[in-house]
């Protein structure tokens, strides 16, 4: 078994060792760790991050792997707001010839498929995929959770409140913070009789919420660490960086890296990232402060 191991950060909110079983590989999580992005889309909501073509993807996850990236994240689908969806034969065909190849040319890289289709997600860990990032939680999709159990890899289960089409029209919330907990109460239930061993909790800002609800979830982010689960923070370059600054997501790398260095303060232990870079950087100044 391949182990990826960290230095430990000094910190009293994200100090907790915590590991998930990828195939094969251990990763460690003892210092936040990077997820880039790469979609093999025409339509996501950052421009960057569209890769119209196998070899693009594989040069940028090249790159990316060389800034510091443990996971690449392959989405083959926008999931921005009000976004269409395509159908799984159309999705399979934009991220398996990646993800066969990104596999042979990187073999000791973490894969993971972004989908909320669990045909897709059994076609992506056939293909070489080790984590299975749906975003709908097991909404969109009633036979994911029980794919994944049988799949015996990693599941990153996203809250969000309706659908990517669907899902800024009037987001309402009794409370935030402890309706998302009761959520993930439920769902790490669900998960566990399904088999999934090892889960990795997003609170899915942009995905069914408000600017406000984002900060709020931001300032209360530690209070998903009563969950005993990895927590993944993915606000890269989203709506709740660029709308305030009135900007656009080409010009927001420079908010989203004051939202990486709070959401790690509040207890991100992945950040899910256009800009490895950038995002590395972060983790390693912080090490030297806390």
């Amino acid at each position: 078994m391949q182990t990826f191991s960290f230095t430990p950060m000094q910190s009293n909110i994200n100090d907790c060792k915590l590991t998930i079983k990828c195939q094969k590989k251990l990763v460690v999580i003892d210092e936040p760790i990077i997820m880039g992005i790469v979609n093999t889309t025409p339509d996501s909501f950052f421009s960057d991050s569209r890769k119209a073509n196998v070899i693009d993807a594989i040069n940028t996850i090249k790159t990316m792997i060389d800034d510091g990236a443990t996971i690449i994240d392959i989405g083959g689908q926008s999931t921005k707001p009000g976004a269409n969806t395509v159908s799984v034969e159309e999705e399979i065909d934009r991220v398996i010839p990646l993800i066969e190849l990104a596999t042979k040319q990187f073999p000791n890289t973490i894969l993971s498929i972004d989908t909320y289709y669990a045909e897709v997600a059994k076609a992506a860990v056939a293909a070489g995929a080790s984590i299975v990032n749906d975003v709908s939680g097991g909404t969109m999709d009633e036979a994911m959770i029980e794919t994944v159990g049988n799949l015996g890899v990693p599941y990153i289960c996203t809250h969000i409140q309706g659908t990517p089409k669907t899902m800024q029209q009037s987001p309402t919330y009794k409370h935030v913070v402890n309706d998302l907990l009761d959520f993930f109460f439920s769902k790490i239930d669900s998960c566990k009789k399904a088999g999934i061993t090892d889960i990795i909790l997003d609170v899915g800002f942009g995905f069914g919420k408000t600017i406000e609800q984002n900060y709020q979830l931001l300032r209360s982010l530690s209070a998903f660490k009563m969950l005993e689960k990895p927590l993944l923070v993915g606000v890269s370059r989203k709506g709740m960086v660029y709308k305030p600054l009135e900007i656009t997501p080409e010009e927001a790398l420079n908010g989203t890296t004051v939202l990486h260095t709070l959401a790690i303060l509040n207890g991100a232990n992945i950040l899910r990232v256009h800009d490895v870079k950038e995002a590395k950087q972060v983790v390693k100044l912080l090490s030297l402060y806390q």
